[in-house]
């Protein structure tokens, strides 16, 4: 069975290092690249496209709200035209630096607060969902599994990549444990292994609770900003390989060609 490992990179801000880039991207299969919104720069931008092209991985444009301050992580609530203009220029942000490359952006992935707010609000995620269909419709949209995000995406038959958190625990409507909560992060990687292994041959969610929700799984999400974030990726690739698991980037996976 085909699997991807996907994580957010160029985040370099005042909130994160950047510095475990490099090696990550010998490890993942797809990246999904801050546009500067929320963090990164034309710097980190180019590092990231640089370094995935020589590896063989995927890039993906990560856009968030225009919140730096936050990390993208503050709620906000914005119109339609706002919504679908800040997806519009950060993927263009990106293609045009991957065009020095010779690259494209071939996924997109919305982060932070945008992504969450999406999740359990069918209307903007059918708002985000028309406008990354309007972008290009050979994009590949990587959404959480089972969220209001996958709902919309059907609805415009787009190239759906549906992903799990290796570091994150889930509460029992498939949503994430709020980072607000002492139990959001899972930090020890032998735990992230088991979790991960266990949704993806299940093909369902691992609640914190213990309950299990049945569900399409094409990719894994490792998140850069932690601190356990390398060895992570480095213990759930392997156990993934071990068990017999191929992994491809996003836009390589027989689903999307």
């Amino acid at each position: 069975m085909e699997i991807n490992i996907n994580c957010d990179l160029g985040e370099k801000s005042k909130h994160h290092s950047n510095e475990n880039d490099p090696k990550l991207l010998k490890i993942v299969n797809s990246a999904n690249i801050a546009c500067g919104y929320h963090a990164g720069d034309e710097e980190s931008m180019n590092e990231v496209v640089e370094i995935s092209k020589k590896n063989g991985v995927s890039i993906g444009a990560h856009p968030s709200f225009n919140d730096p301050e936050n990390f993208g992580r503050k709620r906000m609530q914005l119109d339609e035209k706002e919504i679908n203009q800040l997806l519009v220029d950060q993927y263009e942000i990106l293609q045009k630096i991957a065009d020095k490359y010779g690259e494209k952006v071939t996924h997109i992935k919305p982060h932070g607060a945008l992504n969450n707010m999406a999740c359990e609000d069918i209307n903007l995620a059918t708002i985000i969902a028309k406008s990354i269909s309007d972008i290009d419709k050979s994009l590949i949209y990587l959404v959480p599994t089972g969220s209001k995000m996958e709902e919309a995406a059907k609805k415009f038959k787009m190239k759906i990549a549906c992903e799990i958190f290796a570091d994150r625990n889930y509460e029992d409507d498939g949503n994430l444990v709020s980072r607000k909560k002492s139990n959001a992060l899972i930090t020890d990687a032998d735990q992230a292994k088991i979790h991960v292994l266990s949704m993806v041959e299940n093909q369902a969610l691992n609640c914190h609770s213990g309950k299990r929700i049945p569900c399409e799984i094409d990719s894994v999400c490792i998140h850069g900003d932690n601190n356990s974030s390398l060895e992570t990726a480095i213990v759930v690739k392997e156990n993934l390989i071990e068990n017999g698991f191929k992994l491809k980037p996003l836009n390589n996976m027989r689903k999307f060609t």
